[in-house]
């Protein structure tokens, strides 16, 4: 009977295509298309410049050859590695402290002083650097903490790096010790067992993913990062800043290529590893777990209001130094509070730069918050070259795993490159925008995906059986949905390329310099306090973004209500 219905079948109707497959084909391979130029292709240059010499001939291995027999070069691997594990150590304990404070206590003030840890988020990671000069330099407030030791160092880049990378890992224990299963605890004291063998047995095994994850990441931003180390690392030389002096310092170009690909390898490790962190996590949720709810216990509740107080201190100490330094007339020789480290011209930097910034940070924001969401589309809800949706995905993972250096600097090799059509874009707007986009895709990929993931399948097959082609439903109905996810990507978008720095330090030009990096360059020619005033306009500039967005999102929740108590 079944070969009979099969005979019946015409082989024809299998394979008859409507213009609106060949349409999501055509957007689906485009799509593809976009990341293998904006990031394979530079990536594949890199690599090809790292096994040539500058002549451009083969010379295969000799360049890492060269650089492992250089006992300074190597030494920055060592370095880099220590402030690494040295920082994630530190960061990950702060962050699983702060975070159990959070959720396992009833301490009083929990959303604000929460709020007040995401302030980092806003700040480009020079601004913590700068911050510390003035608080344990050699004549800083407070340089007798040190005991004699300089903060133009190791010390140094680890309190930094501490900073910078906090909110990031507090986010993911938060979350981790959030999932716990209350019947766990429930079933500990019924069992008469003791708070510190609850905590061995129960409360750590329950969160091992997230602090796994959370190292991993801390980890990976740690040891690409460029610009705590860049301000405060005196001479101490580490792996990022290594390649800014080979490629800026000594016009090396191929033996920063060579410190690329080692800097490439411990963060794509990293990255692999979390990933396979996340899915093991993920298999440990449970649908019948019981939210954990703290019971109050005046003691506990006490003492971690005090860590987490001193935590947030610090970190409003940071950022009010930032602010207080920036008006400083002339430290330490004179405290008079003035505006004139805000008239950048003075010190041979400008507002156009500030202005540069914000144009580039709204395109990338526009530009990237459109090109991404619409490719999570294809993937997630997309009908057609299932192989090809998956290959987009997988494409679009890679970018977590490219430092902004190595992303920065492969461009340069790419579209430098004369005999590139896509030569017109160097040095423009342009490429800066694109380099912004493609370095911060991953999180922004992720984030559409898990919106697009909560939205009803039903709607596409619908639409579909009504002949109602895909970018139809996608305007009128995924979209107009997907709103808050966004919002919260575009804003996303916007932060980051504001506060970037190591992504594009490699690329700008006359005409496009950005304020991050006039902010770094100032610091370079001694204008520390200048420098301050830049860091701190970013960051007041960011945070007014992501409070408008805080208010947009808070009518449109009102509005999502409204519409459905109709």
């Amino acid at each position: 009977m079944i070969g009979v219905l099969n005979r019946n079948v015409n082989p024809a109707d299998k394979v008859r295509l409507g213009r609106e497959d060949y349409i999501q084909r055509g957007v689906i391979l485009l799509a593809v298309a976009f990341l293998f130029v904006a990031l394979l292709m530079p990536l594949s240059s890199m690599l090809v410049k790292s096994l040539e010499n500058a002549d451009g001939e083969f010379v295969g291995l000799s360049n890492f050859v060269n650089y492992f027999s250089n006992p300074v070069l190597f030494e920055s691997i060592t370095n880099s590695l220590q402030i690494a594990f040295t920082s994630t150590f530190i960061v990950i304990v702060m962050a699983f402290l702060f975070a159990y404070g959070m959720t396992r206590t009833c301490m009083p003030g929990k959303k604000t002083l929460r709020a007040l840890t995401l302030l980092p988020l806003f700040a480009p990671s020079l601004l913590p650097a700068i911050s510390l000069i003035y608080l344990l330099g050699n004549q800083g407030i407070f340089k007798g903490v040190l005991f004699g030791e300089s903060v133009y160092g190791p010390i140094g880049i680890v309190i930094g790096m501490c900073f910078w990378v906090f909110p990031h890992v507090l986010m993911i224990m938060v979350t981790a010790l959030s999932n716990s299963d209350a019947r766990l605890y429930e079933a500990a004291r019924v069992m008469k067992a003791s708070p510190v063998r609850t905590f061995f047995t129960v409360t750590l095994p329950s969160a091992k993913y997230g602090l796994i994850s959370a190292s991993f990441v801390a980890f990976t931003l740690v040891i690409t990062d460029f610009g705590v180390p860049k301000v405060i690392g005196g001479e101490f030389n580490v792996l990022a800043t290594d390649i800014y002096k080979q490629v800026v310092g000594q016009q090396n170009f191929q033996m920063g290529a060579v410190v690329s690909v080692v800097l490439l390898l411990p963060a794509v490790i990293s990255f692999m590893a979390d990933r396979i962190v996340q899915k093991k996590q993920v298999a440990m949720l449970s649908a019948r777990a019981v939210p954990f709810v703290p019971e109050p216990n005046k003691l506990k509740d006490r003492l971690f209001f005090v860590i987490c107080g001193l935590i947030v201190t610090a970190i409003l100490l940071v950022i009010g130094m930032a602010f207080y330094a920036s008006f400083i007339t002339f430290w330490p020789y004179s405290t008079a509070l003035t505006f004139n480290n805000y008239n950048f011209e003075e010190v041979g930097a400008s507002w156009d730069f500030y202005f540069n910034s914000l144009e580039m940070a709204a395109w990338v924001a526009v530009i990237g918050t459109a090109v991404v969401f619409f490719n999570a589309y294809l993937v997630e809800k997309g009908r057609a070259f299932e192989p090809v949706r998956n290959l987009l995905h997988l494409m679009a993972m890679i970018p977590m795993a490219v430092p902004g250096m190595v992303l920065g600097l492969s461009y340069i090799f790419f579209f430098n490159e004369p005999g590139n059509p896509l030569n017109v874009v160097y040095a423009t707007m342009a490429i800066l925008v694109l380099n912004s986009v493609v370095h911060f895709y991953t999180v922004c990929h992720l984030t559409s995906v898990t919106a697009l993931k909560q939205i009803d399948g039903e709607f596409e097959s619908v639409s579909s059986s009504l002949k109602v082609p895909f970018y139809v439903t996608f305007w009128k109905v995924t979209l107009p949905v997907s709103l808050p996810a966004v919002l919260e990507i575009s804003v996303y978008l916007f932060v980051n390329a504001m506060t970037t720095v190591s992504a594009v330090v490699f690329l700008y030009s006359t005409d496009t310099m950005l304020a991050s990096i006039s902010v770094m360059n100032m610091d370079e020619a001694g204008n520390t306090a200048s420098a301050a005033a830049m860091a701190v306009m970013i960051l007041l500039t960011c945070l007014t973004v992501k409070g408008v967005h805080w208010l947009l999102s808070q009518k449109l929740l009102t509005v999502t209500q409204g519409w459905r108590t109709r």
